[in-house]
């Protein structure tokens, strides 16, 4: 298949500083895709070489398959992608509705079709009734969004988004993330650069982790979890707490687990994936072991990040 995103050996170099080294990416059709890293590993030099901002010293990029240095298809590459970079500046002498008009004329946009998307695209963000308000009224978090309105405003099929919820609110970085969702729905591919990552875990199927500029590992979320992700089982009862811990003692796919006799709680250290969950569960409920908690918790993709920090140390 063509990849929304692929880049073979792309590196850039700055004097004597090697930003980015040899960086093999693909990114799906669709996907939401996270790059984490460290200040510094080059991730945004990356973003800024997709989005044509900066030019790779060598190494090839392709969007949908093809080259972006292709001659005669570069204008339409170019329209395809949407980038929103972690300073990009709003005009605060502008309303929003002319803010968003003067940008979808940088894109071409005219007559009745630049007036659909303008309506469009702050309903989207929720900026409708805002249309007419100076940008210097507006709060982080509608600044932010009516950032992102420009980054969609010509409708591109891939969205790059550089440390776009930094400085914002929690509620905020909420209202940014179901509008990433809806984007998404909508076919959109969007990398995301974030140093928050429980947002990233919550929004992206798969993410690169850069290193000192390279790329030291990409991977569907899931398969990092299983890989480097310590899953625990809470199971707590009403009683027969003998019982729980002997079905839990018998389980081949049990590390280990801890009782709390006080609460009827066990904790369980467990290797399997999902469905061994339900397994396990029905294997309680057919004991007629009154379960009244089984919840599974795993470590977060801070905690794995910090590991798989560890493992490039040693």
């Amino acid at each position: 298949m063509d990849w929304a995103i692929e880049t073979r050996g792309l590196s850039k170099r700055f004097d004597r500083k090697l930003a980015v080294d040899g960086v093999d990416l693909q990114i799906a059709p669709g996907e939401v895709y996270g790059l984490i890293g460290p200040n510094g590993a080059g991730k945004t030099t990356l973003i800024r070489m997709l989005a044509t901002v900066e030019k790779p010293t060598i190494g090839e990029i392709f969007i949908d398959g093809i080259p972006i240095d292709h001659c005669d298809r570069r204008a339409t590459l170019k329209q395809r992608i949407g980038f929103l970079p972690d300073d990009f500046p709003v005009y605060d002498d502008l309303n929003v509705w002319d803010y968003l008009d003067y940008f979808g004329r940088l894109y071409g946009l005219r007559g009745k079709r630049l007036r659909e998307r303008l309506f469009d695209v702050l309903d989207l963000v929720q900026l409708l009734p805002k249309r007419d308000s100076p940008i210097a009224t507006l709060s982080r978090g509608m600044k932010q969004r009516l950032s992102l309105a420009r980054t969609i405003i010509h409708e591109p099929i891939l969205l790059l988004l550089d440390e776009p919820v930094s400085g914002l609110d929690p509620i905020a970085r909420l209202e940014f993330r179901n509008l990433i969702r809806i984007l998404q729905s909508a076919g959109m591919t969007v990398l995301i650069s974030s140093h928050v990552l429980s947002d990233l875990a919550e929004l992206c199927s798969a993410i690169g982790v850069m290193e000192l500029g390279q790329l030291v590992a990409s991977a569907p979320l899931e398969h990092l979890y299983a890989q480097f992700s310590r899953q625990t089982l809470v199971i707590t009862t009403l009683d027969r707490l003998e019982d729980l811990q002997a079905i839990v003692r018998a389980d081949r796919r049990v590390i280990s687990w801890e009782c709390h006799p006080t609460n009827g709680q066990v904790l369980v250290e467990f290797q399997g994936d999902k469905t061994d969950c339900a397994d396990l569960l029905q294997e309680l409920i057919r004991a007629q072991i009154p379960i009244v908690e089984f919840r599974r918790d795993r470590e977060s993709l801070e905690q794995i990040f910090l590991k798989m920090g560890h493992q490039q140390a040693s």
